[in-house]
């Protein structure tokens, strides 16, 4: 439902376009003296109370009614000219600047067209109203109209604008929000791969001192409880990381390779490793990560779920890749060797698989021989992303939503600059010659009161040449062309100004055998 106050504004916007366009209505009615207040002031000023605020909703039909007061205007005797052209015009801009397709309006204003060339035809109209009706009234259609769209076009461009510049700063704090939530991922996910790999470590020791026969059974369940109590937290720790997405590439490791499997060595986990292969100068940093979350990941799950059992972890460099493997045999006293998705939520193995994927490798997990593998290679160079051009899709996704938005409104605009230079063009191209070819028909059949005072009866033609235009007047009406004439003669008209809008009075010289018989001034009304 509309708003009240967009309701007022709109009243008062149509009262004061109905106020400017009746007061040029008034002033034109004086100006030409009319004779019927009523036709000629009161129903205009009805049609335009009617058509101002029909504007709002069928904009074509009020320029189709105001035009209806320009045609009318044709029957005017004394000239076509009245100041409802105003009225059309403003009417006209109007439907450019609140009709957003094109097809519509230009049907509008040719059926306007139509309908003013059809009054001519009907009224009989002499050729000055015609000149009239295919120059003065197109106008008044055509480049209003063009200047409507001009200006919808500016509008909606500084809408469309303000509507990119509040996405975007509302993309900018959602920006903010996912580089916390990134931040705070990070945290948790250097919590899940060091903090759980160290409290893993903790409850291997912790049991292998349960073992010990120097304790008390007091002693032994306190190390058991203890134990428990690791384990526990493990899986806390486990479940509080789980909801949260590995973010991508993390920031140097704080120790090696070597430093882990030392570690875990020293804390009596069985490691075998061996580094296989050469490798020029340095690993890539993030290669070098990457092999430090598999062996730490897949050393967490073979404590974690085949306590005891042997650990063997292979590193090959090879020409362009690494290969690392990490194998654990089955668990001591009979325990089943770790499958990657005990007790735990797997989360971890689907982390470090993203890890993998994300650099452009590739990892595989499942069970061997009689315990469980884990192997990723690892490219030294990562492949480079597909690059995308704006307002095309593939791989990467569809296009951003400004890319495509650009895209609409430059084609939107290129229509708009042609349909404002072909219309004016075509409009040219059909009006112009019409028009150009009556006004020097007009204009070069005038003679001049001074001249026509100069021209005596009974003088023959070649002594009057020099006081004759070039050419008659090819357009009289038809009741001055029937007007008597003297027996036997052929009668001439000529203009006496050259005033193309208004009607003047003509002169009539009749000649028989080269010789002047009459010569007679006709009035205009």
């Amino acid at each position: 439902m509309r708003q009240p106050h967009i309701r007022t504004r709109h009243v008062l916007t149509d009262t004061a376009l109905w106020t400017v366009l009746a007061t040029a209505t008034g002033y034109g009615f004086r100006d030409a003296g009319g004779d019927s207040p009523v036709l000629d002031l009161l129903l205009p000023l009805a049609v335009l109370a009617v058509a101002v605020p029909l504007s709002r909703l069928r904009p074509g039909a009020a320029v189709f009614l105001v035009n209806g007061l320009c045609a009318a205007g044709l029957a005017d005797s004394a000239t076509p000219a009245n100041a409802h052209v105003l009225s059309l015009a403003a009417l006209s801009c109007l439907l450019g600047a609140r009709t957003a397709r094109a097809r519509g309006p230009l049907a509008v204003l040719a059926a306007s067209l139509a309908a003013d060339l059809a009054a001519c035809a009907v009224l009989g109209v002499p050729a000055v109203w015609w000149f009239y009706a295919l120059t003065v009234l197109p106008t008044a259609l055509l480049l209003p109209w063009l200047a409507g769209r001009h200006w919808r076009g500016r509008r909606e461009l500084v809408r469309e604008g303000w509507r990119l510049a509040g996405s975007l700063e509302e993309r900018q704090h959602l920006v903010a929000e996912r580089a916390r939530l990134a931040e705070r991922a990070d945290i948790a996910a250097d919590m899940h791969d060091s903090l759980g790999h160290v409290l893993s470590l903790v409850a291997l020791r912790a049991g292998a001192l349960e073992l010990s026969p120097d304790l008390t059974d007091r002693d032994r369940a306190d190390v058991a409880e203890l134990r428990g109590t690791i384990a526990d937290a493990v899986e806390r720790l486990r479940e509080t990381v789980a909801v949260l997405h590995e973010p991508g590439e993390q920031g140097p490791e704080p120790d090696t390779v070597e430093d882990l499997l030392g570690r875990a060595v020293a804390s009596g986990v069985p490691v075998r490793w061996e580094r296989r292969g050469t490798f020029t100068g340095t690993l890539p940093p993030l290669v070098e990560r990457g092999t430090y979350r598999v062996v730490q990941e897949a050393l967490t799950n073979a404590v974690k779920h085949a306590p005891g059992g042997r650990v063997r972890v292979g590193i090959d460099h090879g020409p362009g890749r690494t290969r690392v493997s990490v194998v654990n045999a089955a668990a001591r006293d009979g325990e089943p060797a770790a499958t990657g998705a005990g007790a735990g939520s797997g989360r971890g193995l689907t982390g470090l698989r993203e890890r993998v994927t994300v650099l452009g490798g590739t990892l595989r997990t499942g069970p061997y021989q009689d315990g469980f593998r884990v192997t990723a290679v690892l490219p030294h160079q990562a492949p480079p992303r597909p690059v995308r051009r704006p307002g095309t899709t593939g791989a990467a996704g569809p296009a951003p939503e400004s890319a495509e938005r650009h895209v609409e409104v430059r084609r939107a605009a290129r229509r708009r600059a042609l349909a404002a230079f072909a219309a004016p063009a075509a409009a040219a191209a059909f009006f112009v010659p019409a028009a150009v070819c009556l006004a020097w028909q007009l204009t070069t059949g005038v003679l001049p009161p001074s001249r026509f005072a100069g021209l005596e009866p009974g003088a023959s033609r070649t002594d009057l040449a020099g006081l004759l235009p070039a050419r008659a007047f090819p357009y009289p009406p038809d009741h001055l062309r029937s007007a008597p004439r003297p027996a036997g003669a052929d009668c001439e008209f000529y203009r006496s100004g050259r005033d193309l809008l208004a009607q003047v009075d003509l002169y009539r010289l009749c000649w028989s055998d080269g010789v002047l018989v009459s010569k007679d001034t006709l009035k205009a009304t």
